[in-house]
């Protein structure tokens, strides 16, 4: 465990957790019980900790959220340093559902199309674990676009990994409907009419749904896909209904993966895989838990996270 900061203020405290947990990163909070024996005197702070595993992104978090001076930006890697990933200082940073997503993804020595594909997290995890696969990226702001093709050279995947600038509502032409085995994506998570978005441009257009809704990008992977192949998603856990309305229909052989935070809380992600054209009955999974009761990642989340093993699904 690593602290991040020490503060009096439990409305603070609170808002932080928060913060981080809409991240998939769990924060403890340390002192609480001394500090209320202590009193009203406020001599003694709580501090905010995080795993070793998530401190990077925490700090990072934060920092960006003007809660820490002079956090120092650190190179960001994943799969245990197996894939290394510039990113924007400012704005939306990848965190662990890109790869989880990629994780989930069948291993085919195939074509897999990456759909909001931002600096390439998901795109580098699945070429990384999977050798003979090609993926293809497709992200709309420009400047992530560059960023990620940059990272496949950086990666030495730019021969398998390569990276469109587009909008899912008019495709560029290197993206054609039922040409790609399998679809990734990690669309934005939140309606505009939930909540408020954040005031950075580029984090907003990756969490808020824009001019694409939901219902948009169901429709462009369904369309992507040749038939019989997979779509993956990663979501909010409370939109599976929307998910599931969405494919009705048009995909069958569904498979939801809930991701549980650990300590017996309600999963807020989840994994939902589904087949163009099939019509196997749904099946919910166990799910995979990420943190032990020690505040770490599970044994079974660092296999995925740290060794790059593919995800049980």
């Amino acid at each position: 465990m690593r602290e991040l900061l020490r503060t009096n203020d439990p409305v603070r405290l609170s808002w932080l957790t928060a913060l981080l947990a809409d991240q998939q990163i769990e924060a403890f909070v340390l002192d609480t019980h001394t500090s209320i024996l202590e009193g009203s005197a406020g001599a003694i702070p709580r501090r905010l900790l995080v795993s070793d595993e998530d401190f990077d992104a925490a700090n990072q978090l934060l920092a960006e959220a003007g809660e820490i001076e002079n956090a120092e930006p650190r190179p960001d890697s994943l799969l245990g340093g197996k894939v290394e990933l510039r990113q924007p200082s400012d704005g939306y940073r990848a965190a662990i559902d890109p790869v989880l997503l990629a994780a989930a993804t069948p291993a085919i020595s195939g074509t897999v199309l990456d759909v909001g594909a931002g600096v390439g997290a998901a795109a580098l995890c699945y070429a990384t674990r999977v050798p003979g696969a090609r993926v293809t990226g497709l992200e709309l702001q420009p400047e992530l676009a560059t960023l990620a093709m940059e990272n496949a050279a950086r990666n030495g995947l730019a021969d398998r990994v390569t990276f469109f600038q587009g909008d899912l509502l008019d495709p560029p032409e290197g993206v054609a409907e039922a040409s790609f085995d399998h679809i990734m994506s990690n669309p934005p998570y939140l309606p505009p009419d939930r909540g408020q978005a954040p005031p950075d441009p580029s984090k907003a257009a990756a969490m808020v749904e824009g001019e694409a809704d939901l219902s948009a990008w169901i429709d462009f992977c369904i369309r992507m896909v040749k038939p019989k192949g997979c779509v993956t998603m990663v979501h909010r856990a409370d939109r599976l209904d929307e998910l599931m309305a969405l494919l009705h229909g048009r995909a069958g052989g569904i498979v939801v993966v809930p991701l549980w935070p650990g300590g017996d809380r309600p999963a807020k992600r989840v994994i939902l895989r589904a087949r163009r054209d099939v019509r196997t009955p749904l099946r919910l999974t166990t799910g995979l838990t990420l943190h032990s009761e020690l505040g770490g990642y599970t044994e079974e989340a660092l296999a995925i996270l740290r060794d790059g093993d593919s995800m049980a699904v």
